[in-house]
């Protein structure tokens, strides 16, 4: 396999590795980047290739045997120091690869349950509700208005594997929503409820969960055909989003098994 070798922090690709932190970088060039290993595996695996990969000798080394399926098919290979690693890299350690992917290209599938995302703006709960998502078989996942990018590389970085295994598009403007209304019963977390869980017959369903501070936007509220809400104890008031998140998810998937 052939690879070239970077050794300086002000070469153009590693300028690149360094913009595409950011959302404006991403959405103009339809990229986003990896820095994990199992990530990439994983990723090759489900049938991703990276456009260019970029890994230390050390990492080089150590993973041949794992990589070479991967390096034999991509045109970009990109040897580097720790230094250069260190220069780009979203994480405390640097991993020692970066893989850069063309953003995906997704649609819901209609026979299958929907997460709809109302402003989600953290980046570890956003990659967390993915993550747990996967687990119980919600592949539909829209992203509304005010949520994070999914592309944020601690989202990546959270959300393990499963960016590449679920249906995740955005709804900026509404339209996905109204054709979600058209085709499913949206069950809406709320304060104010009128629906237990316990009643769930098994029908296809949207969930919907809202901002970490503000909840479920009210025109959203408005749009549900049911309000839901987690019971608890008195001792705390309410409880993560990602927390939340999963417990209904499980709880959903359970009632349908």
């Amino acid at each position: 396999m052939n690879y070239k070798e970077i050794s300086s922090t002000s070469n153009d690709k590693i300028k690149h590795l360094k913009n595409l932190s950011h959302r404006s970088v991403r959405d103009e060039n339809g990229q986003f980047l990896v820095e994990n290993l199992t990530i990439i595996l994983d990723a090759f695996h489900a049938g991703f290739l990276p456009r260019e990969i970029f890994l230390t000798e050390h990492i080089f080394k150590k993973k041949e045997s794992e990589l070479k399926f991967i390096l034999e098919k991509i045109p970009g290979i990109y040897l580097i120091d720790e230094k250069v690693n260190k220069s780009f890299s979203n994480l405390k350690t640097s991993s020692g690869i970066c893989a850069i992917y063309a953003k995906l290209e997704n649609s819901l599938d209609w026979d299958e349950d929907i997460l709809y995302l109302d402003g989600i703006s953290d980046p570890g709960n956003l990659g967390t509700i993915l993550r747990t998502a996967l687990a119980f078989d919600f592949v539909n996942i829209v992203l509304g208005e005010g949520s994070v990018d999914v592309y944020n590389p601690k989202v990546t970085q959270a959300s393990k594997n499963a960016i590449f295994k679920l249906n995740i598009t955005e709804d900026l403007d509404g339209g996905i929503l109204q054709n979600i209304k058209a085709k499913y019963k949206i069950y809406a977390t709320s304060l104010v409820v009128d629906y237990s869980l316990d009643d769930f017959n098994g029908e296809k369903i949207c969930l919907v969960l809202g901002n970490e501070s503000h909840g479920v936007s009210r025109d959203l509220l408005e749009l549900a055909d049911h309000k839901i809400k987690i019971e608890m104890s008195d001792n705390i008031e309410s409880l993560n989003v990602a927390v939340s998140a999963g417990i209904l998810m499980h709880k959903i998937w359970k009632n349908k098994k």
